[in-house]
């Protein structure tokens, strides 16, 4: 099989704008909250990606009628009011992590028979924590392959659950984040207790201020205990979805080592999404950083090269991955920790990151939940990167041409998960 590829020529640098897509993981929540809220949901500037279709086509066979505005990236949801109106669907899930997990739990508890499927990356990729918490609740959850992995077959939940449910909460945050958005499918007031230490808080706290849009709040105790109350989901009516901050982090990474400035338009102080906080990352290692309530702009600081920092990225998961790039051009080395959720991925990001960086020069020492990486003298030009069908490691690498470093993509089509214009947009700035 001759496998595509995309061949960047050595940029000079980098500078310009960028308007961000929007934010996957606030797209698809809002989504599915839509669908089950009561009422008709205007939901502005949804993404526009492989996920966000995914989603919408299996919210379509549940029975949820919606319409894409003509010419723009504008929705309109008719909510269910509660529980899906179709009892019996297949729902075939792409390998979005984001639409798998939350429609696992909102069809468990929806009192239909479903089965649920994905590529075969999603079918190895866990799930078991999720359906044994929601089996906590009377769930008729059955798997069709290997125990604690999809495909999934979901049967109308018993009347014989409780209103206490544990999940573990240290493989992955959308584990919790299935379980709080569709737990007013039960009707009652449901308790969600977190067994061990919760990873990729932010992406929780998405999933609540989301929740409240909505029409329910829920009572928070540290990270540890979550109170859903007993409440249907209530449309606002119309809703506006972010610029997504994991994407923005190629863009400002872009304006650290192309020098800059570059300036992202869709996200800025006032997000709600965690992995603004990539900037701040960004500052320690040298980089000048700017904020408005809706742009955030880098340029590299007065120093020639960034300076190498020790992280734990708990706080920022996915844009993390940038880091392990901005590595490559920082005066020592660089070490990311609290990284366990990457091997849980599209792929095992941390293997894929280690065996990418190594074409470049880079030593790289990989644990179960950090990467050390130290960059080389030079950097090997015209490496041939592999991405895994996963969007992130194309995005990612892509980054080193701007350092006047030629570079080979394979399958760059993969940005299409989340940034169907990603490649335009690099252009775009490349000097």
């Amino acid at each position: 099989m001759t496998v595509e590829f995309l061949d960047l020529a050595a940029a000079r640098g980098a500078r310009g704008s960028v308007k961000l897509p929007g934010s996957k993981s606030i797209s698809n929540r809002i989504l599915l909250l839509a669908a089950l809220a009561k009422g008709t949901t205007e939901v502005k500037a949804l993404l526009d990606s492989d996920d966000t279709q995914v989603m919408l086509e299996a919210l379509k066979r549940l029975g949820v009628n919606w319409t894409r505005h003509p010419n723009s990236d504008d929705y309109r949801v008719e909510g269910v009011g509660g529980v899906f109106p179709v009892k019996e669907a297949d729902l075939f899930l792409g390998n979005a992590g984001t639409a798998f997990r939350s429609l696992t739990a909102a069809c468990a508890l929806a009192g239909g028979h479903y089965t649920l499927t994905g590529v075969p990356r999603m079918h190895e990729r866990p799930i078991g924590d999720l359906v044994d918490a929601v089996r906590q609740v009377g769930a008729d959850i059955r798997y069709l392959g290997s125990t604690g992995f999809p495909p999934l077959e979901v049967r109308p939940v018993s009347d014989t659950g409780g209103s206490l449910v544990r999940v573990r909460g240290n493989v992955s945050s959308q584990y919790l984040t299935g379980l709080l958005l569709s737990a007013p499918l039960l009707g009652r007031e449901v308790v969600v207790e977190v067994e061990g230490d919760l990873i990729s808080k932010p992406y929780v706290e998405i999933t609540l201020n989301l929740m409240k849009r909505f029409g329910i709040e829920v009572k928070r105790e540290g990270w540890q205990r979550f109170i859903v109350p007993a409440a249907t989901y209530q449309s606002p009516g119309s809703i506006q979805v972010e610029g997504d901050a994991s994407s923005a982090s190629y863009f400002l990474a872009a304006g650290a080592i192309g020098h800059g400035p570059v300036r992202v338009e869709g996200v800025g102080r006032n997000s709600i999404q965690g992995d603004v906080r990539f900037a701040e990352a960004l500052a320690r290692m040298g980089a000048e950083i700017g904020f408005g309530p809706n742009w955030i702009e880098c340029r590299l600081g007065c120093a020639d090269k960034l300076h190498a920092l020790e992280l734990d990225c708990n706080h920022i998961p996915d844009a993390a991955m940038t880091l392990a790039i901005l590595a490559l051009f920082a005066d020592g080395t660089t070490t990311l920790s609290n990284i366990a959720s990457w091997r849980v991925k599209e792929t095992d990001r941390i293997a894929a990151m280690a065996t990418e960086l190594r074409k470049l020069g880079a030593v790289v020492e990989e644990g179960a939940d950090y990467i050390k990486i130290t960059p080389p003298a030079r950097l090997i030009e015209n490496a041939a990167i592999d991405t895994y069908d996963d969007h992130r490691m194309a995005m990612c690498f892509s980054l080193v041409s701007l350092a006047g470093v030629p570079i080979r993509i394979n399958d760059p089509k993969c940005v299409n998960k989340t940034f169907p214009g990603y490649w335009d947009a690099l252009a775009s700035v490349a000097a």
